[in-house]
């Protein structure tokens, strides 16, 4: 059973590749024409691709990356133009949901490998992970409220626990690009990285070298009390941005991102 387990880890899809390397497996996002934008296919390959390295014994640590220019540019906005159905909607935020509860609950040790752009829900689920390397070149930004909405992926309970409740509000309001290190001054990351390949090497390296059942067991116990309040959380963004996707600043920043303008609100 284990030797079918990880024979299925090893393979690539259209949108989500799998290699497996001793005891540390790598998920990468790959959707380079779109900045591996999260779309609805994407997000239910990250789940299925999760949960088959959950029950494997043979695998300690997860990384999660992107393509060389980009971890993650967000959610597919070019696909958000054309969705009208509100049904899909809540079925894409569904899928969202699962997604960030699956990898912040996961029996693994997770890293996120940060190159290029971390935005939006990109950046979400970077945060869901243990333990965020940034190059020294990345870009992140909750930048949300550039088209109207509000940060899902469960960045409201992510933002809180690492950087406080009032610094959360002002870098969701903000929605401005951060570099790496300014990432790491607030607290967003873990780590800048000169060399991506080096930095997770040592970081892997130092794990593989202590008891690292402990750790994942800590991890689960933190997972299980903070369960109840992610899920509320996501909830809660779920519906509320359904409720944004209604409002006319909304249409506006998305009206000035398909006219490559800067959008003009009005508070309605």
């Amino acid at each position: 059973m284990k030797e079918a387990l990880k024979l299925s880890f090893n393979f690539v899809t259209e949108k989500v590749d799998v290699r497996v390397d001793g005891r540390v497996a790598t998920l990468k996002m790959n959707r380079p024409e779109a900045l591996n934008a999260l779309d609805k296919e994407m997000i239910k390959g990250l789940v299925s691709r999760l949960k088959e390295i959950s029950v494997s014994d043979e695998i300690d640590i997860v990384i999660l990356t992107g393509t060389d220019k980009a971890f993650s540019a967000g959610g597919d906005i070019k696909a958000m133009l054309s969705l009208d159905d509100e049904y899909e909607f809540l079925s894409i935020m569904d899928c969202i949901n699962e997604l960030v509860i699956t990898l912040y609950s996961l029996p693994k040790i997770t890293i996120s490998a940060i190159s290029g752009p971390a935005a939006g829900l990109g950046l979400s689920i970077a945060l869901a992970t243990d333990y965020i390397i940034a190059d020294q070149n990345a870009k992140l930004a909750m930048n949300f409220i550039g088209i109207g909405l509000i940060p899902d992926g469960g960045a409201h309970f992510f933002l809180a626990n690492n950087i406080g409740e009032r610094k959360a509000k002002q870098l969701i309001w903000e929605g401005k690009t951060m570099s790496a290190e300014e990432a790491l001054g607030k607290g967003l990351v873990h780590e800048v990285a000169a060399e991506m390949e080096s930095a997770l090497r040592h970081r892997i390296a130092g794990y593989l070298q202590q008891p690292i059942q402990a750790m994942i067991k800590t991890k689960k116990i933190f997972a299980e009390v903070n369960r109840p309040h992610l899920l509320k959380v996501l909830e809660l963004e779920k519906y509320a941005q359904r409720k944004m996707r209604e409002t006319e600043d909304h249409k506006e920043g998305i009206r000035a991102f398909a006219e490559k303008r800067k959008p003009r609100f009005n508070g309605r």
